[in-house]
């Protein structure tokens, strides 16, 4: 079976309370039981984790070569600040997916790079918590291909 690393950047800890017009009401807590939900209909894992500081994320991302077949991202801000996290995952080879809960080429012009979309399988952004169902699904699909 699957394990599949789900890694939230910062601030994601203060969903359902940041920002609710471009966010929305649904709280971490709520995606990670979406997932746990969806993971188990697809036959596979999830493990969480949240972090607001960018040393644990990498560090996440190098434990997992050691118990992920694959990561599952939103990388928050550091998505278009951290050459760190990039460099992490682009080193750990694993297929890896970035989400993002709103739709970054709409929001302010320093939002619109990303440095994790050149390493990644693929990138879904604009769906709220559905980002990261259908990255899951996607990554799953990778997979099993």
């Amino acid at each position: 079976m699957h394990s599949i690393l789900v890694l939230h950047g910062p601030n994601l800890n203060l969903l359902g309370q940041r920002e609710p017009e471009v966010y929305g009401s649904t709280t971490l807590e709520d995606i990670n039981d979406l997932l746990k939900k969806e993971a188990k209909s697809l036959g596979v894992v999830v493990a969480a984790l949240q972090s607001n500081h960018e040393g644990s994320l990498i560090d996440a991302i190098h434990a997992a070569r050691e118990k992920h077949q694959g990561i599952l991202i939103n990388a928050g801000a550091y998505t278009h600040t951290s050459v760190a996290i990039r460099d992490a995952i682009a080193a750990v080879k694993l297929p890896t997916v970035e989400v993002h809960l709103s739709n970054i080429y709409q929001r302010e012009a320093f939002r619109h790079h990303s440095y994790i979309a050149p390493v990644v399988l693929g990138q879904i952004s604009g769906f709220g918590a559905e980002s990261y169902r259908l990255g899951l699904q996607a990554l799953v699909h990778y997979l099993s291909g």
